[in-house]
């Protein structure tokens, strides 16, 4: 099994987070791209695991 800790910065993340409605949230686009995956392949896996 190969285990890549990757260290993103907190900066990084918190400058991507919205404020909608007093809520918070961030792009798909936004996530996608900290995870490493397609914009669509991430609303894939949201579908597939929505509770």
């Amino acid at each position: 099994m190969n285990n890549n800790l990757v260290i993103i910065p907190s900066e990084r993340i918190v400058n991507k987070i919205y404020i909608v409605r007093n809520r918070k949230v961030m792009l798909d686009k936004d996530l996608a791209i900290l995870y490493g995956v397609t914009t669509g392949n991430l609303n894939l896996a949201v579908k597939r695991n929505n509770r």
